[in-house]
């Protein structure tokens, strides 16, 4: 990362992840009158909704998109699309070493001027800060809330990542550029 930041001053670098999200019941506590058992309503369907995600880990800027699948078509039209958020500047890709972003996703990065990667070590997802930004859009809007349809829970999704800034001291710890900038520059 402190090589590409040096070749690429203006460059973003990206952790990305993948989620789904089920509308299904999940409780953590629930408060209820003493004596009444609370009623929790769920659902039979199994439906979920797959969520690709980036995080500008400088910035605290996400780019999350809704794709029905996660495999290497998706990844590499999620990859596009992260290149149209992000016109005109390199981008250092941190991910996951998932099946899918392998094959043609891996060559659709080698073969793109403006992209670099890099995979997380294995079994480390502490170590992504998309990761975290999952952690707190579900605690924001999926947990003890009653969606009805699938569509109500991907707005909630859609609009809670687009709405909030997750900033993370991730980028301080893992960059040395980062935190002597003024000596480089």
């Amino acid at each position: 990362m402190t090589d590409f930041k040096l070749k690429h001053p203006d460059g973003v670098i990206v952790a990305l992840d993948q989620m789904s999200v089920y509308l299904q019941t999940s409780l953590r506590r629930v408060w209820s009158p003493v004596g009444q058992t609370p009623l929790v309503r769920t659902t039979p369907q199994r439906d979920s909704l797959k969520w690709y995600g980036a995080l500008a880990v400088e910035s605290g800027y996400e780019v999350a998109l809704a794709l029905p699948k996660m495999n290497g078509e998706n990844t590499v039209h999620f990859l596009k699309h992260l290149l149209d958020c992000i016109p005109h500047r390199p981008i250092f890709l941190l991910w996951d070493r998932a099946t899918w972003h392998k094959g043609i996703a891996r060559q659709f990065v080698d073969a793109h001027e403006r992209l670099e990667m890099m995979y997380f070590p294995p079994a480390c997802p502490d170590l992504n800060p998309q990761e975290h930004v999952w952690k707190q859009t579900r605690e924001a809007v999926g947990h003890l809330r009653d969606y009805r349809h699938l569509s109500h829970l991907r707005q909630a999704f859609q609009t809670h990542l687009e709405q909030t800034s997750f900033r993370f001291d991730w980028i301080d710890k893992y960059c040395p550029l980062h935190s002597f900038k003024s000596v480089f520059i």
